[in-house]
């Protein structure tokens, strides 16, 4: 029997298939990291964990970069991309300890001191009443926390448009050079728009360069027509930990993880397009304990050989990824040819969890659409599509809620991405 190759290394973004390895083979994949963590030269993969939205002094968060950067390294986060808005983290930043101050960060320059060192932090001006602190840039205090095989950061910037009277804010990570908003007619020219801006950056740089929609039901300014008819946009956010982006949505929206099935059955099944990913996200901006968007809600977990920008986002891109908020999985695979998705959780002792695996028709009626096709409290668990089933994911809710939950009753979960069998 030949060895299974999975799917993160062969699928490409027309959503191409490749055969997996069953239950017995899966540790063959996973093989240790030599002492300075580089991958051993077998082709072995692993899951590292990332979060791409996330805000700083540079823009409207309320801490200097490295005391971010820091919070998440110590955590056992590997990657990291501080996303502020319409700026990338260079050149001259200058701040005044006022406006530092009235964020909230009362001993935000005392505490950066102190994990920093006086020598590491730069001020000027009296003390009393014109004191700024110098905002490093990336390529400065990048240096000071990464660390080979443990932990990057990537250049990000949170590209913040409006159209139609609405919010239209778009991710972009590992930029080369900062965006600047476009705007459009409609919201989905300006999602349009902006794309094909990074897309030209990408291309011109050669550089991997990931695009993503964030918080779609933030002022409900995004629909999931729009996110299905913007089919260059192979990415959103399913889960951000910013407790206003109305997740749940009202009674006149659908919530983010109902547009995501909606949205997919569209594409996929009515238009032709590929299927839309979902990442797990914090947008976070509030720190030192503050209420509001804080960090550690939400985040990715990538399948990839190395820690480099390029190997992680061609993984995503490739749907070698999860969304959580709490629950590790120690295996995804999908098998095209047995039209099946199987799942292995991490256990932790003492918590209980639900799969649950939701699957759409190419015909299904509005209430089929993302319906629940299997529920097991299984550990490890798999589902077959049936005749006329086009799409397939699954979701594991634990009996754990959050360390930091944003809404009433949250519990802890993943989010797997979908599977087709429509190639389009």
């Amino acid at each position: 029997m030949n060895r299974p190759i999975p799917f993160g290394l062969v699928c490409t973004l027309s959503f191409a298939f490749a055969v997996f390895a069953p239950w017995s083979k899966v540790s063959a994949f996973f093989q240790s990291s030599d002492a300075n963590g580089i991958p051993e030269a077998d082709g072995s993969l692993q899951w590292w964990k990332g979060n791409l939205h996330t805000h700083s002094l540079w823009s409207d968060g309320n801490d200097f970069p490295e005391m971010i950067s820091d919070w998440y390294r110590q955590r056992g986060y590997h990657f990291l991309a501080i996303s502020d808005h319409n700026v990338l983290q260079e050149g001259s930043r200058w701040m005044s300890l006022k406006s530092i101050q009235v964020r909230g960060a009362k001993d935000g320059l005392e505490k950066y001191r102190q994990r920093f060192g006086v020598n590491w932090v730069e001020t000027r001006g009296d003390a009393s009443e014109s004191l700024e602190v110098r905002l490093k840039p990336l390529d400065e205090y990048r240096y000071l926390l990464e660390e080979r095989g443990r932990f990057i950061l990537i250049p990000s910037e949170e590209i913040t448009d409006r159209a139609e009277g609405k919010p239209v804010h778009m991710n972009a990570t590992n930029l080369a050079e900062v965006i600047k908003p476009l705007g459009g007619k409609t919201v989905r020219e300006a999602m349009e728009n902006n794309l094909r801006a990074v897309l030209e950056q990408e291309k011109a740089r050669g550089r991997e360069i990931l695009m993503h929609l964030n918080h779609p039901n933030f002022g409900y300014g995004i629909t999931f027509e729009d996110l299905a008819a913007v089919m260059a946009e192979r990415f959103f956010e399913v889960y951000n930990g910013h407790p206003g982006v109305n997740h749940r949505g009202d009674d006149q929206n659908p919530g983010v993880e109902r547009m995501w099935d909606l949205a997919n059955h569209l594409r996929v099944n009515k238009l032709g397009g590929s299927i839309l990913f979902g990442i797990g996200t914090d947008d976070s901006h509030e720190y030192f304990g503050k209420p509001g968007s804080r960090p550690g809600r939400g985040w990715v977990m990538v399948r990839a050989q190395y820690l480099t920008p390029e190997h992680l986002i061609r993984a995503m891109k490739a749907g070698d990824f999860y969304a959580s908020s709490g629950v590790s999985l120690r295996d995804v695979q999908w098998d095209p040819d047995r039209r099946k998705l199987s799942i292995a959780i991490q256990e932790e002792p003492g918590v209980t969890y639900t799969t649950q695996y939701l699957v759409t028709t190419a015909d299904a009626e509005l209430d089929q659409i993302g319906r629940i096709a299997h529920s097991t409290q299984d550990l490890e668990s798999s589902y077959r599509l049936a005749d006329g089933e086009t799409i397939v994911r699954a979701v594991v809710t634990s009996n754990l809620a959050p360390v930091d939950p944003i809404f009433d009753d949250q519990k802890q979960q993943a989010w797997t991405q979908p599977f087709t069998t429509v190639i389009p």
